[in-house]
């Protein structure tokens, strides 16, 4: 980590997280000489990362918050969870979409902000397993004046199956209808994203409806922010190489984003994209 006066407070909180993870754990005092930041920051930012469930205070520092594998949060517990960097996201993964085109949306609260972004792309065709994604489109399409369908509005194709906490549907239904087609996108959320891992979920039947998703795909763009790098999920269902494109937020550090580019061809951070 490089001393930086003006870092904002999410890029140092993810450097932060990201030295507690890779070394197992951090002392005040070394952070506010590598950060050159005041003490009382240090603590500020570590509550705040506490508050998030992403550390654990001890006296002194932080350690890694050791989390089952099989923890699912429920959609609203994850739609709480960085939200801003969620939504420059979505602006910036919407501005890949072209008019006319067939996507995919999966399940996950990154790629709801996505839906609700895409509204004004005229005539496209949105094949998702997540309730949440269809319910933006369904409820757009019935504000038309009238009741009637507005102009351009998207078709939507949802998948059926079982319902899973995030409020995606997987299981075999939604893997056999999935197989059936073919898309330009994929917006792909995740659980967590490492090297060693690739994208992994707690949920068995997600991962492998993940699977089939990404198989049907011409090309492949995730949609993760910085706190989901170094999280690992009970089953993986695909790797970083896998991934054509990866949208993510400015709070994901300098060299984890080097290391990603060995992988992945396209890296695009949001909010510098929008600057």
């Amino acid at each position: 980590m490089t001393d930086n006066q003006n870092l904002l407070a999410e890029q140092r909180r993810a450097l932060i997280l990201d030295e507690v993870r890779r070394r197992g754990g951090v002392r005040v005092n070394e952070l506010t000489r590598r950060l050159n930041v005041s003490d009382m920051t240090i603590r500020r930012d570590l509550d705040a990362l506490a508050r998030q469930g992403m550390v654990a205070k001890v006296h002194g520092g932080a350690v890694p918050v050791v989390e089952a594998s099989t923890h699912e949060p429920g959609f609203a517990a994850k739609s709480v969870l960085e939200p801003s960097a969620k939504d420059e996201i979505a602006r910036t993964a919407a501005a890949l979409v072209a008019p006319g085109t067939a996507i995919a949306l999966s399940g996950g609260t990154t790629t709801f902000a996505l839906a609700r972004h895409l509204l004004d792309v005229p005539d496209l065709t949105v094949v998702t397993n997540s309730v949440r994604v269809a319910d933006v489109f369904h409820e757009a399409q019935s504000a038309g004046a009238g009741g009637e369908s507005r102009r351009g509005a998207a078709t939507v194709v949802l998948t059926g199956g079982v319902r899973t906490p995030s409020d995606a549907l997987v299981g075999p239904v939604a893997d056999r209808a999935i197989r059936s087609l073919h898309f330009d996108l994929l917006f792909l959320g995740v659980h967590g994203v490492s090297v060693e891992a690739g994208l992994s979920t707690p949920n068995l039947a997600e991962a492998e409806t993940n699977r089939c998703l990404m198989r049907s795909a011409r090309r492949v763009v995730l949609v993760a922010d910085h706190t989901k790098w170094g999280t690992v999920g009970l089953s993986s269902f695909g790797d970083l190489g896998e991934v054509d494109t990866w949208v993510t937020d400015r709070g994901l550090p300098d060299g984890v984003r080097a290391e990603v580019a060995e992988h992945v061809p396209g890296v695009l951070v949001a909010d510098e994209e929008q600057a």
